[in-house]
């Protein structure tokens, strides 16, 4: 078994483990314990500050994955690379906080109507964004190193079981506002300093930086590879928070908070591709740099079949039984059915793109990858200020799931020409009719009245479906070797 495959299964389960902490975190104890409004400021807060956090680092996450084989070193300490790459988030800092000092008035305009609560605490933009800065560029390291699965288990485990200890202590009246928004911080604090000791751990890292090897490897090249990608990386991640940060500014708090929590639930189809790109992508870039074309390709179609595979499954599951579901929440979440699915489609298409966008980003092409997702970030904001005050949060569903399929067309037409390669086949077109016809399901069996019963008979019924169809129609005929009966033939 090949390290993406030992590493993806670890992730995978962890990731799996840290979705149902986080489902029980956000669907089940945050709608009880805090108000939509108090979800709403702690999502404005984090996805502000996350959007904010891209340009801390100043491109060295990008740099670390391209970069970091060259100096890759552990009896020299791999040449003070380390040391290096923390000048970036240092320098960052500095430029972040004078750049929110300076518009901060600007900033709390926008939402002192709708979000005050977010207005009130907008100082805690600046730390928070520091921890979640350093963080990206402290598991980049780790993930260069081939160690992501502590990683994974800090970010996707421990941060949420902490997140659900501040919000119960905060419930329980232990504290006040003022100190859950201070402790929310904290978390992130608490995970920062956790990867140092980690790396620490289980590497040689080094501070005295190595100028004669970093010059020796096209120093003004690399500044300019990751500036430009720390740009394409605000890009990317205004895609994933820039309809809760507009939310926030045309609509109410509680309406972030019950948009957040049926936003939340679509990230289970997308669990897979998180866990694959951490390993994959530092491959793909080895892959790349030795000009391994039959590598590329393996990576590229057996990761856009699968995926699409594990994500039609999840994507029928979610929304056959996305009503029952709701019904466990207080009433005012229900109106978030829509999201869901609309979310949902926009994420099974990132899901068939398999692994392009480590392809682009990690080959001579990159520039084509920054450029892409910073005009899709322009499209992305002018549609969602078009839809949000048309169909409110259903407006800003259509608008993420819009722009995340223009991308990933866009991607996928950039690859076929440039690389020659194209994933998809008559099994692609498969598993969607097999999706389909699961998801169907949804009209044809009708409710009992008892949510959970609803739940477990849809959820049987659309498992045994899928696998037989899956079987039955030879999608992955590769892995029937490992069948009890076809070991007996």
């Amino acid at each position: 078994m090949g390290i993406i495959q030992r590493q993806g299964i670890k992730n995978t389960i962890v990731t799996y483990a840290g979705i149902l902490i986080g489902f029980l975190n956000l669907i089940v104890l945050q709608p009880l314990f805090l108000t939509p409004e108090e979800i709403g400021l702690t999502r404005v807060l984090f996805s502000f500050s996350s959007l904010i956090s891209v340009f801390l680092p100043l491109g060295v996450g990008h740099i670390i994955v391209r970069y970091f084989p060259g100096f890759r070193n552990e009896e020299k300490r791999h040449h003070g690379f380390f040391g290096f790459v923390l000048l970036f988030p240092l320098a960052g800092m500095l430029a972040v906080a004078l750049f929110l000092f300076l518009f901060r008035d600007f900033f709390i305009a926008q939402y002192e109507k709708e979000s005050r609560m977010f207005a009130d605490y907008f100082n805690y933009v600046i730390p928070l964004s520091f921890f979640l800065g350093l963080v990206t560029v402290l598991n980049i390291y780790a993930f260069a190193l081939y160690k992501t699965t502590i990683p994974s288990i800090l970010n996707d485990v421990v941060i949420r079981i902490f997140s659900m200890v501040v919000i119960s202590v905060y419930f329980l009246k232990w504290i006040t506002l003022s100190q859950f928004i201070f402790l929310f911080v904290a978390v992130y604090a608490v995970q920062m300093i956790a990867l140092l000791v980690y790396i620490f751990m289980v590497d040689r890292p080094g501070f005295r930086i190595d100028f004669t090897r970093l010059k020796s490897q096209n120093l003004p090249g690399m500044f300019s590879y990751g500036f430009l990608l720390s740009f394409a990386s605000v890009a990317s991640l205004g895609l994933k928070y820039l309809d809760t940060i507009m939310i926030g500014h045309y609509l109410p708090l509680s309406y972030v908070g019950i948009y957040t929590i049926a936003a939340f639930i679509p990230t289970v189809i997308e669990a897979p591709l998180n866990s694959l790109e951490k390993i994959a992508n530092t491959k793909t870039a080895a892959a790349l740099a030795s000009g391994n074309r039959d590598e590329i390709k393996e990576i590229y179609y057996k990761s856009s079949r699968y995926l699409l595979l594990a994500g039609g499954l999840l994507f029928a599951g979610i929304n056959v039984n996305i009503d029952s579901l709701l019904a466990f929440l207080p009433e005012s979440y229900s109106m978030g059915s829509g999201v869901v699915l609309i979310i949902s489609i926009g994420t099974l298409f990132n899901m068939a793109a398999g692994s392009n966008t480590s392809i682009i980003f990690n080959s001579e092409h990159y520039k084509f990858g920054a450029f892409l997702l910073i005009f899709l970030v322009v499209i992305a904001f002018v549609l969602n200020m078009i839809f949000i005050p048309l169909w409110n949060l259903e407006g800003a569903a259509v608008a993420t799931a819009l722009s995340g399929l223009v991308y990933s067309l866009m991607k996928y037409f950039f690859i076929w020409k440039k690389h020659h390669l194209q994933p998809y086949d008559g099994k692609t077109l498969r598993i969607v009719l097999l999706t389909v016809l699961c998801f169907l399901l949804k009209y044809m069996i009708p409710l009992t009245g008892f949510p959970l019963a609803d739940i477990l008979i849809r959820s049987t019924l659309v498992l045994l479906l899928y696998l037989s169809g899956t079987y039955f129609m030879k999608i992955v005929p590769e892995f029937h070797q490992y069948l009890p009966r076809h070991n007996r033939e």
